[in-house]
């Protein structure tokens, strides 16, 4: 390539960068301003700034959604449903879009029969005014395009509105599953420090435990040590109770509180995507209609002449 074009590419790039890193909102980035102006090491910053938490909250979940052994089939239920949900609205969002974008093509296209009308009618003496309505209709027509597709934006708008719908229940369902998974971790604790203080009192062990293989190989605790070991795991049993009591309540509060904002939502929802395709195919209606009207009215054009 032209080396004077590469500089010149090269001057456009960096202050186009620079006028990036300036502006008011994006400068609040750190990682993106420190990226855009190589001033520090912007990867150290992304460490910095939480991406381990962030990792580890992803595997948290992660982990919840596959090692949950009792989960609600009710919000799995709803899980499927807002994927689901979420793909049929985004491919019928495309479609629209496809057809849009056709639809614009002839309408602009019939500007071209009111260029040609209009040129024709500068050489017909007779047929010219009729030639030049036509033409006149035609261009119209054309341009009458814009305020459609601004209309259709109005009704995919509301459709858009239902894939973060369906993106909020999938929170819903996550959240769900990881005070089940908190619910369960706490209960497995639970029985894992009741079994061990049982076995601490009756001096059986029931199963293999790195305890139970540390005694073997260098002799039994004292009776003091074994009653201080079972004072701690009672207060530490007395206290896992209390916190298995609350994550319950604080399960079955949830599941009630996000139960009834959900049946409330897809009532919503009903109404909304009713009213929505219903008005999308109104206005298809009266799309068409607006068209053979033009047609009409260029053939009364053609009929004068």
């Amino acid at each position: 390539m032209d080396p004077d074009f590469v500089e010149r590419r090269r001057i456009g790039l960096e202050d186009f960068l620079l006028r990036i890193a300036s502006h008011p909102i994006l400068c609040r980035d750190k990682i993106f301003y420190l990226f855009l102006t190589q001033e520090g090491n912007w990867k150290e910053t992304v460490n910095e700034t939480g991406f381990q938490l962030k990792a580890d909250s992803r595997l948290k979940a992660l982990n919840a959604t596959f090692r949950v052994k009792n989960p609600d089939k009710r919000f799995t239920d709803l899980k499927h449903y807002s994927d689901e949900l979420q793909s049929v609205i985004s491919h019928l969002l495309r479609v629209r879009a496809r057809v849009a974008d056709r639809l614009y093509g002839v309408y602009k296209v019939h500007g071209n029969y009111g260029r040609v009308f209009s040129e024709w009618s500068a050489i017909e003496k007779e047929m010219g005014d009729g030639l030049q309505s036509a033409g006149h209709h035609m261009d119209v027509y054309a341009s009458s395009i814009d305020d459609i597709l601004e209309d259709e934006e109005h009704y995919a708008d509301q459709l858009k509105e239902y894939l973060f719908y369906a993106e909020a229940l999938r929170a819903v369902c996550r959240k769900h599953e990881l005070m089940q998974y908190d619910l369960e971790m706490a209960a497995q604790d639970l029985a894992s420090k009741k079994q061990q203080c049982e076995e601490l009192a009756t001096g059986t062990v029931r199963t293999f435990s790195l305890k139970g293989m540390t005694t073997k190989l260098f002799g039994q605790e004292t009776p003091e040590q074994r009653e201080a070991r079972i004072k701690v795991l009672e207060e530490q049993i007395n206290e896992g109770e209390q916190q298995l009591k609350s994550k319950n309540l604080e399960g079955r509060e949830f599941v009630k509180n996000a139960w009834a904002d959900i049946e409330r939502f897809k009532e919503q929802k009903n109404r909304d995507l009713k009213e929505a395709l219903i008005s999308y195919a109104v206005m298809q209606i009266s799309m068409c209609k607006k068209g053979i009207q033009v047609w009409t009215n260029a053939k009364e054009c053609f009929s004068k002449m």
